[in-house]
């Protein structure tokens, strides 16, 4: 019987320091993307307001995504050695405080980018969504081997996508992917730890 190897990083493992300021060039970049893409496109950003009623939604969007990614990590063997894989390189250097910003960069420079700046430059309409939670997708690229990652994260952005559009609001894909980050990598650190004590 020939075991398995261990798929191994096509970029190599990550300090804490270089995993907090690669997530930050990253959201700069997107933001000033978006910023760029509103200055000299004809279109505005994508209408957004806080309130109570969408905060709640985006927070309920984010438990619900969360519980499908779970149940697809349980279901698709290839996705969960994906997700496996880009967990270990993302989240391991990372110390628990960390995990705020794992949340709220991605969650706001993303948003602002892929449902703020391209739902509205692409036109409002099911095209739109598409053609953003496949760019969104390739984003969460990190070797050839991802391709079940990109899946996964493609479709997230298209209910992402989804929830924007129906909700007329940005802060209910914002919310729900800074939850979504929040619980999933919290819940990964977590049972990192049990792991290593036993």
């Amino acid at each position: 019987m020939i075991e398995e190897q261990k798929q191994e990083p096509e970029i190599p493992y990550l300090t804490r320091i270089q995993v907090l300021v690669a997530m930050g060039v990253t959201a700069i970049i997107l933001f000033i993307v978006a910023k760029l893409s509103l200055y000299f496109g004809n279109f505005s950003l994508f209408s957004w307001n806080l309130n109570e009623k969408d905060l709640l939604l985006g927070v309920g969007l984010g438990f619900a995504i969360t519980a499908l990614s779970g149940l697809t990590y349980r279901l698709w063997t290839s996705y969960r050695k994906s997700a496996d894989f880009y967990l270990e390189v993302i989240l391991k250097p990372l110390a628990l405080p960390d995990l705020i910003w794992l949340g709220l960069l991605p969650g706001l420079s993303e948003e602002l980018l892929f449902r703020g700046v391209m739902l509205p430059a692409l036109g409002l309409d099911d095209l739109a969504v598409i053609v953003s939670s496949l760019c969104f997708g390739v984003l969460h690229l990190s070797g050839s081997q991802q391709w079940p990652y990109v899946v996964w994260a493609t479709i997230v952005g298209m209910i992402l996508g989804y929830s924007a559009l129906l909700s007329g609001n940005l802060l209910v894909p914002i919310t729900a992917h800074i939850m979504t980050n929040w619980i999933s990598s919290y819940m990964w650190k977590i049972w990192q730890l049990s792991k290593s004590q036993k």
